[in-house]
């Protein structure tokens, strides 16, 4: 399978994701759920993938990328099917669920696959790609499904961007040359835990700060819409704001590979990580849509470097035959991370509103670019 066609099915599949999130939240107030139950609802999206992320990333290394990469996108077009087919609160915690899960199955084996197409000089040139599409769906997802609320309501929409995975899962059905994922040398390789990747300092640094850099991506496309909802915007400029960070981040992904050429893939992942901790810090200041787009659009910039920059680092590092695994603990982490956060401050944001979660957020960002300083955690990286 060519990279253009993968890049394809990541806009597609992305542009659908990143719609569910601005519509779960929204969806979740017109019905009348308090913060806390959203942040059940969030932190739903999390919990099969904390799970289950390590043994679909053995999946994908074990049995190729094909069959993963069917169902996840299958099964996130059946989540977005649930709300628009059955309108109700109970409807979102089962749509959170499945499209999470599903998600987490896709994203491993396609990451795997990216890794796996070319050579070694084509890892820099193949991530980048990919993060351009994501960055793409990213804002293609918020951007229509904000319009589309306010035309349209919240339960047709979820029945329009189920269509989406639809062309990936048939692309996926009919493709017959797709590269498997790298396979374990011998059984032995395969069968040690995945507790042993992280004795490796230079992976478990990147690990930690991987997941924290996404884990601050997704509460914002979760916690904006809630912000920007309580200041009084409509859904439409609540998806233009959140689709400026999404544009960022194409735009700086193009100039990625230079920016990793001339500093390191190192210093260009701290640095962006203490960039996003201050954008953080600036958004409980602002209710003005503009002003916040402009946050919005501060955030793309700098968390469209750390997320290709990680899978960069983490699929160079990890032992042969190991990279889904690796990726597999990545998301593990992340998803513990996005379970933890959102019921412990769900409550907190019903009695202080959404603030809270932003100052928290910038926190974890700075505590992550903090442990992958120079002489930090990955001090001991060959």
């Amino acid at each position: 399978m060519s990279i253009a066609t993968v890049l394809v099915i990541v806009l597609l599949n992305m542009s659908s994701f990143r719609a569910s999130k601005i519509l779960v939240s929204l969806y979740a107030l017109e019905l009348g759920a308090s913060q806390f139950y959203i942040g059940i609802m969030i932190a739903m999206y999390s919990l099969l993938p904390a799970v289950l992320a390590v043994q679909a990333g053995r999946l994908s290394d074990r049995l190729g990328v094909r069959v993963p990469m069917l169902a996840g996108s299958l099964g996130i077009g059946c989540g977005m099917l649930v709300p628009g087919l059955w309108p109700s609160v109970a409807a979102l915690y089962v749509s959170a669920a499945l499209i999470g899960a599903s998600h987490m199955m896709y994203n491993l084996a396609t990451q795997n696959l990216v890794g796996s197409l070319g050579g070694a000089g084509a890892h820099t040139r193949n991530f980048s790609n990919y993060a351009l599409a994501m960055a793409v769906g990213s804002s293609v997802g918020p951007l229509a499904a904000g319009f589309s609320i306010d035309r349209i309501g919240h339960a047709t929409s979820y029945l329009v961007f189920a269509m989406l995975p639809l062309v990936p899962a048939l692309i996926m059905a009919r493709a017959r040359n797709v590269v498997a994922g790298p396979r374990g040398k011998t059984e032995e390789e395969q069968a040690v835990i995945a507790s042993s990747l992280l004795a490796n300092p230079a992976l478990r640094g990147t690990l930690i700060g991987g997941a924290v850099a996404t884990t601050g991506q997704d509460l914002f496309q979760f916690y904006m819409p809630i912000y920007c909802h309580n200041a009084g915007l409509p859904a439409s400029a609540i998806g233009v704001v959140l689709a400026m960070s999404g544009i960022a981040a194409f735009f700086v992904r193009i100039w990625l590979p230079d920016l990793v050429k001339r500093w390191g893939p190192d210093r260009v992942f701290t640095t962006s990580l203490y960039i996003s901790a201050g954008s953080f810090l600036l958004v409980p200041l602002f209710s003005d849509a503009w002003m916040l787009a402009a946050v919005s659009l501060m955030l793309g910039l700098s968390m469209g470097c750390a997320q290709p920059v990680t899978l960069m680092l983490i699929f160079s590092r990890a032992p042969e035959g190991r990279s889904g695994e690796a990726l597999g603990v990545r998301v593990t982490i992340n998803q513990v991370t996005h379970i933890v956060v959102p019921l412990m401050f769900g409550s907190l944001g019903t009695l202080f509103g959404v603030a809270p979660v932003f100052i928290v957020n910038s926190l974890i960002l700075g505590g992550g670019g903090w442990l992958n300083r120079p002489g930090g955690m990955q001090a001991g990286k060959n």
